[in-house]
């Protein structure tokens, strides 16, 4: 048709007017953060609104510099940027380049003040936080029953272990009734008697979640006698369920990876420990066979009556060499008594002849000392009237009595005169 424009066409003027106009290109915005993502490029995609309306925006990369602080949900901020045309989309945005904390928004304030309250309550404290069980057969899931959230549990479920049994609450998660909806499914399957609970949906904008940020909402789990698993939105979302529940996951997915155990993977784990318990028993047993044949060698080793037959062969074969050995040793003591009388005898004969010998040879010696003997060769004896043998004339003196002693007989003389030899002879001295 003549005069018709096409799409690019329209986006392509459209973007050049907003190009164009001074005030969209130096443009400071308030409002509040919703929806808010950072992408693993470095952008940071959010959406920013206020009571009656909304704009999306994001944050390139290279502009992250003109943000100092987390940006996250509900909070009030002022952005500073352009607003231009997406021209393949044919939508506008509000590209930021500074970012700066205007304030809390109200859904963030009433956030922080009931998460406050219940802290302050103790419904976040660890010792109130109930076990996940690591092998749940039964699983009660609160969520709705369409969506990515039931059908990304259903399907690892089905992956990981097509045994357990998944019981469905559908509740409302989204809208005004949405946390009357999630108490009441949260109640009803607590008293089934399940193993675990998965409580939560897909992700969304802060108010999208918002029904599990409810005291209502976190009451019922905090009362939940079941294990309660709280899986709200994405990784980056957080909840007062997630304060509450007995475990975070950051995606329904992952709660499903928590709560539904690898049955293949708990097969082999169970064969392995089989086998190993098998091997373990025969282990055991071949060591008990190998005792109880030892013990029963034993057995027959120290058998008493053996042991009594044995001890008295071994007595009689003592008693034979103890009368052996007695009776050689009394040989033995007999010829060395023998033999030791004989030589007592000789040696006695041979030292009487040497006593003979010596005792000739000493009467020999005795009989030529004699002085009887020497008196009997024409000497005499001469001694003191007191009977002191006298050997030298300085032993008298002129006057002196001696006596003199010769063969037959003894005499009494007086000195008269001493002539002693010229030359003196040494003499023996007396003892005093």
């Amino acid at each position: 048709m003549a005069g018709a424009y096409s799409v690019s066409q329209v986006n392509a003027y459209i973007k050049n007017m907003f190009a164009q106009d001074f005030a969209l290109n130096r443009i400071s915005v308030k409002g509040e953060v919703s929806n808010c993502k950072y992408h693993t490029s470095g952008h940071i995609y959010f959406t920013l609104k206020d009571g009656k309306a909304s704009i999306a925006a994001v944050m390139f990369a290279g502009s992250r510099k003109g943000l100092s602080f987390q940006l996250g949900e509900g909070q009030q901020v002022v952005v500073k940027g352009s607003i231009e045309v997406y021209e393949r989309d044919g939508r506008y945005q509000l590209y930021a380049q500074e970012i700066t904390k205007e304030g809390l928004g109200d859904l963030f304030e009433r956030f922080q003040k009931l998460r406050n309250e219940l802290e302050e309550m103790g419904m976040f404290s660890p010792e109130y936080k109930k076990p996940i069980p690591r092998y749940a057969r039964t699983i009660g899931i609160v969520t709705a029953p369409t969506g990515a959230a039931i059908r990304d549990i259903m399907n690892i479920a089905l992956r990981r272990n097509p045994f357990v049994q998944l019981y469905l609450y559908p509740a409302l998660v989204q809208g005004e009734n949405a946390k009357e909806s999630v108490a009441k499914g949260i109640e009803i399957l607590d008293q089934m008697g399940l193993d675990v609970l998965i409580v939560g949906r897909g992700g969304g904008s802060i108010e999208d979640l918002w029904a599990f940020n409810e005291e209502i909402v976190a009451r019922a789990i905090f009362q939940c006698s079941t294990p309660v698993i709280s899986a709200v939105g994405h990784e980056t979302d957080v909840t007062i369920a997630d304060y509450v529940a007995d475990m975070r996951a950051p995606t329904p997915s992952a709660a499903a990876e928590l709560a539904v155990f690898d049955y293949r993977l708990f097969e082999e784990q169970r064969q392995l420990y089989q086998n190993t318990l098998n091997k373990t028993m025969e282990r055991k047993m071949e060591r008990y066979r190998f005792h109880a044949g030892q013990y029963g060698l034993r057995l027959k080793y120290f058998d008493p009556g053996r042991t009594i037959r044995e001890n008295r062969q071994r007595l009689s074969d003592i008693e034979e060499k103890l009368r052996t050995i007695l009776l050689a040793g009394i040989a033995r003591d007999k010829a060395d008594l023998s033999e030791a009388l004989r030589r007592m005898k000789i040696s006695l004969e041979k030292q009487a002849v040497r006593d003979r010998h010596r005792l000739e040879l000493f009467s020999s010696r005795l009989e030529a000392q004699s002085p009887l003997k020497k008196i009997g060769g024409g000497y005499g004896f001469i001694t003191s009237e007191t009977g002191q043998r006298i050997d030298s004339v300085t032993e008298v003196k002129p006057g002196d009595g001696v006596r003199l002693r010769v063969q037959d007989g003894s005499m009494e003389a007086v000195i008269s005169n001493i002539t002693p030899d010229k030359e003196p002879k040494p003499r023996r001295l007396k003892p005093r």
